[in-house]
């Protein structure tokens, strides 16, 4: 073996040792509530298709005439000549979406953070990070090439400290061009918990630090019709300047975008090279993300259905005694602790038809390993109460240890 092939095989043993392996399961289906997944018909709680729209009908048909008329692939970068009409109605949509002045789309999300963070900050710069913040903004400002900072989880405080700190290195200095970019998830995806998004922006405003929010997990699920974090806090394009969405998750499709002023979505174009050196994205999953992006303003029924069994599940789970994270999003995941523990759970659900997928580090802290429970408007009680009938049964036989 190659001293390249010792080390991989190495990082697998290691990785099999600690209980830390990852693996693939086979999805022969829709995404849908009840997916065939391995060759089995199970009830999913793993999904982040929030409002049930990854199969919907329209988005189908949307995608499917988008591709009698413009084919399947873009062809080239937005830059050359793959930036479709599709693309441009989409952004301008969603420009209207997020109030703010224009939006630029991404083929992922993860490129989207790389591009932002990497064209916003760089040498002599600084960038601010939450401590749970998705791997991607993480990502982002190692690559910066900015001095890189994560403040304590959703604690102000924290930030205020480093901000400061940087602002008397600056004076200091004399470094006045010296900038501060301040990154946060809207709601954070492996604990579902929101950010303090308007002390945030106040706090920003006081240090004259640039605010940006990834809202992957909140469009379309919250602010009045589902517009997100930002607005159920009442902070538009002044307050977080740099916004981020997804449309894996609720819209269901793929991709990303950002939003903001006309002057950084220009900027953007020019320097970002995530963007500038990726094929875009196909025209038919910009049509069909128009479409459920309309869906998403009227699915204010689907939102409250969500929300209902949010709170029925977070009672009963309670009750049973799992530890869980302060959410009131769809992610709602309970708190195990050993990677073996929660690997053990989940397989025992997986017995019982149930598919929830253990999450463990280094995507979350170590000793935080959990089952990472998501749900979605398609979901019905009967379903939470099938989920919670095999969580109780778990303790029962001693497979899953709680406090209660």
């Amino acid at each position: 073996m190659s001293i390249f092939e010792r080390h991989w095989q190495q990082g697998i043993q290691e990785r099999t040792t600690e209980k830390l392996l990852r693996s693939h399961r086979l999805l022969e289906s829709p995404q849908q509530i009840n997916p065939i997944v391995d060759g089995r018909t199970l009830l999913s709680f793993c999904s982040n298709d929030y409002l049930g729209l990854a199969n919907h009908p329209e988005l189908k048909l949307a995608a499917k005439d988008a591709i009698d008329k413009s084919g399947v692939g873009s062809g080239a970068s937005h830059l050359v000549i793959g930036h479709h009409c599709q693309h441009e109605a989409l952004e301008c949509e969603l420009a209207e979406f997020t109030g703010r002045d224009k939006a630029l789309v991404f083929s992922s999300g993860y490129l989207a953070n790389l591009a932002l963070v990497s064209s916003l900050v760089g040498k002599g710069d600084i960038v601010l990070q939450d401590k749970l913040n998705h791997a991607s903004l993480i990502d982002g400002g190692l690559l910066s090439g900015a001095r890189f900072q994560r403040y304590l989880h959703n604690d102000v405080s924290s930030l205020d400290r480093y901000l400061a700190k940087h602002a008397d290195q600056r004076a200091s200095s004399n470094n006045h061009s010296a900038k501060s970019l301040v990154v946060t998830d809207g709601v954070f995806s492996m604990d579902g918990d929101v950010a303090p998004l308007d002390t945030l922006a106040q706090k920003c405003s006081e240090y004259d630090a640039l605010l940006m929010v990834d809202d992957a997990h909140g469009f379309g699920v919250a602010g009045k019709e589902g517009r997100g974090t930002c607005e159920a806090f009442g902070l538009g394009q002044k307050d977080v300047p740099v916004l981020v969405g997804t449309f894996g998750k609720a819209f269901g499709t793929s991709g990303a975008f950002v939003a903001g002023s006309e002057l950084l979505i220009d900027y953007l174009v020019q320097v970002a090279r995530p963007y500038i050196y990726t094929t875009a994205m196909p025209p038919s999953i910009a049509a069909a993300t128009r479409v459920s992006l309309q869906l998403i303003k009227k699915a204010d029924q689907e939102r409250a259905t969500l929300s209902a069994l949010i709170k029925y599940f977070r009672i009963e789970a309670k009750t049973l005694g799992y530890k869980l994270v302060d959410s009131s999003s769809p992610i709602q995941p309970l708190i195990i602790g050993s990677s073996e523990d929660a690997l053990a759970l989940s397989e025992f659900l997986l017995s019982q038809g149930i598919l929830v997928t253990a999450i463990r580090p280094p995507t979350v802290p170590k000793d935080t390993a959990r089952l990472r429970v998501t749900l979605s408007a398609g979901h019905d009680i009967s379903h939470v109460e099938q989920l919670l009938d095999a969580l109780s049964m778990a303790i029962e036989m001693g497979i899953a240890k709680v406090n209660g």
